[in-house]
């Protein structure tokens, strides 16, 4: 019946538009990370609909990051910028560089889909598929957009809970560079630059980066202290054939290395993580501008490995690898001023390979697993009546193991009141086939089925004072059905799964869980006098079981209460300062309920002073109150730390 209702909402809305072909009609850039997808104006949005587009036009609920609101952040990790943001909370185990799962509206990692200039990062030898954001910095990210819900139609079965685009500096003077240099607590230093500029026909940037610190023990009352080092590079060169092709290249380069520990002890053990990201394209208009194409190779390659001194004679402790290949074209069509397409094909093949050695087996062979997945979507999008714009599409995709399936979106934004009211709503399914190490790996269970889920939300915006405040409220529910989940064996048991071949195990992946998550999203803006700007934020998420013994429980770290308040001021003389407060309500750190994980509030006091038009001096203070807290029970979080930097924009 919902594929139904999608499919006729599709085909009402062409009716209902009753458009007329003009001559003159543009179709929008198709390309998430091109001169479009890098814009740095907050009221454009390309994620929602793959395209750049009103904010007051997009159905779902969104956020935008400009490069100006991530200088005044003063972010170093991407992950601790994204949880300022309503309805996203990250766990790690430990400092920077550890393993770090993101979650947007209560949704699992691997229910997120990330991307970075327009290639999805999701990684296929993590477990569960996910992306691991721990090696994620700031570098040179000018742009990012996140769009939360399910969004599977325009970015694939995975994005469930959502979607984060992260767009890279795209230059727009003949030629221009960046310098960032900061240090502070913990030994702690990081330098980034870049340089680049746009002429006629070429556009091209590079940049590197540098990060460095000593940290902290990962495990909570460890001695020793666990460090991190990264090396970033990225680049991108644009070519203009003509008015109508241009060719791009873009690419993404991460090195990592971080110390870390057991969840019950220290441990001299490392991790070493390169990421490797590429994407080309050939970009071509037809009609005279109202078909934009493009035509897309994305690739993506992370190796991982952990290696443990203490143990000599077999010191590689794991050693993993994933890789995604992806052909893709999208379409824009403009059918008139009021109607658009778009609509698009993609063929990926995805393969992991994965092993754990040990002193009694220093060499065991690789868990290898590899899947092929090909799909179409077609989207309309159309504005009704004035003011009045409907979204509707609906993706095939044809899964190597689990076959073919259809799903289907739709969304609803209205703005009244000469645009100072809009009211929003969605609806959206996911489909997600178990991921290759889910399936393939020591923990692996060939028997799994599809995660499936339906969400929707509906909210409304109000500025007031001729745009001087803002205030939003949106409601979100999700339900899961065969979400899949690591199951533990114990010694003696009897369960088959726990002793494939006769040989145990200490556990694997079953299906095993419904779960249903609602919640309430609130978010303010009010600038009461001239430089003072009071920003802030509040999600509820009930994220609960409603399966098996754990029926009814919160699902494991999962905060119920979040919330982020900043004050910052521009005074007369240029200097700008901001306090910043985030709060995170208590949560769970097993599956009953019974082990408790205490909530906590962090206060960082930011300032930032321009000393001419090219340098700009920038310092904070993080934790000021030296709050001692966990996201994940036993393991570590930075105290307070004192940085000072210097920004150079030439």
């Amino acid at each position: 019946m919902i594929r139904a209702f999608l499919s006729s909402t599709a085909i009402s809305t062409v009716l209902i538009a009753s458009p007329v072909l003009a001559d003159d009609q543009k179709a929008p850039e198709a390309d998430v990370a091109g001169s479009a997808g890098a814009n740095g104006v907050a009221e454009l949005v390309v994620t929602a609909t793959r395209t750049a587009q009103p904010i007051e036009k997009i159905g779902a609920s969104v956020t935008v990051l400009t490069q100006g609101a991530i200088e005044a952040s003063q972010a170093v990790s991407v992950v601790e910028l994204l949880a300022q943001q309503p309805s996203v909370n990250f766990v790690r185990n430990g400092g920077p560089g550890t393993t770090t799962s993101l979650n947007i509206r209560g949704a699992e990692t691997q229910h997120t889909v990330v991307l970075i200039d327009g290639v999805k990062l999701n990684d296929p030898s993590s477990t569960q598929g996910g992306f691991n954001s721990g090696n994620l910095l700031v570098g040179d990210i000018t742009r990012i957009e996140v769009l939360r819900g399910a969004q599977s139609t325009l970015w694939g079965s995975q994005a469930i809970g959502g979607v984060v685009n992260i767009v890279t500096a795209d230059p727009t003077t003949p030629f221009g560079g960046s310098l960032d240099v900061e240090g502070g607590s913990r030994q702690t230093g990081y330098i980034r630059g870049g340089l680049g500029g746009a002429s006629e026909k070429i556009v091209w940037r590079v940049a590197g980066s540098f990060y460095s610190t000593d940290g902290f023990s990962a495990y909570k009352t460890g001695k020793e202290k666990d460090g991190y080092h990264n090396t970033g590079l990225s680049g991108r060169l644009r070519y203009k054939f003509s008015d109508a092709i241009s060719a791009e290249v873009r690419s993404v380069y991460s090195k990592g290395k971080n110390d870390f520990d057991a969840f019950n002890g220290d441990s001299v053990e490392y991790g070493r993580t390169n990421e490797l990201v590429v994407y080309s394209g050939l970009n071509f208009a037809l009609l005279d501008g109202r078909w934009n194409n493009r035509v897309g190779y994305a690739y993506t390659d992370t190796d991982r490995e952990n290696i443990n001194p203490a143990r000599p004679a077999v010191p590689l402790t794991f050693d993993a690898a994933g890789k995604n290949k992806r052909w893709e074209y999208q379409g824009v069509f403009a059918v008139s001023d009021a109607v658009s397409a778009t609509f698009g094909a993609e063929s990926e093949k995805s393969r992991m390979r994965t092993r754990s050695p040990l002193p009694s087996n220093p060499n065991p062979a690789f868990s290898r697993g590899r899947v092929g997945v090909d799909s179409v979507y077609g989207q309309l999008q159309a504005e009704v009546i004035p003011g009045l714009t409907l979204t509707a599409g609906v993706r095939y995709e044809d899964h190597d193991t689990y076959g073919s399936h259809t799903l289907g979106q739709a969304s609803a934004a209205w703005a009244l009141n000469e645009g100072n009211t809009v009211l929003r709503a969605s609806f959206g399914q996911g489909f997600r086939a178990p991921g290759l190490y889910e399936l393939y790996s020591e923990y692996g269970n060939l028997n799994l089925s599809p995660e499936e889920f339906d969400s929707w939300d509906a909210g409304v915006e109000q500025r007031f004072f001729e745009g001087k405040a803002r205030a939003s409220i949106t409601w979100f529910n999700r339900e899961a059905d065969n979400e899949i989940r690591y199951n533990s064996c114990s010694s003696g048991s009897t369960d088959p799964l726990c002793t494939p071949g006769g040989v145990f195990r200490f556990g694997y992946y079953r299906n095993i869980q419904k779960t249903k998550t609602q919640g309430l999203e609130l978010i303010g803006e009010v600038k009461p006098v001239e430089g003072l700007t009071i920003t802030g934020n509040y999600t509820y998420t009930d994220a609960q079981s409603e399966s098996g013994t754990s029926a009814g429980k919160q699902l494991t770290r999962r905060p119920k209460n979040m919330g982020n308040l900043s004050v910052g001021y521009r005074w007369p003389v240029g200097l700008t300062t901001t306090v910043a407060a985030r709060h995170v309500g208590k949560t769970f750190n097993n599956d009953a309920n019974t082990v408790v994980v205490k909530s906590y509030t962090l206060v960082d006091l930011r300032a930032s002073y321009p000393i001419n038009e090219t340098y700009e001096v920038f310092g904070r203070v993080e934790n000021a109150f030296d709050k001692d807290y966990q996201t994940i029970l036993n393991y570590g979080a930075p105290g307070r730390g004192a940085f000072l930097g210097l920004r150079a924009r030439f």
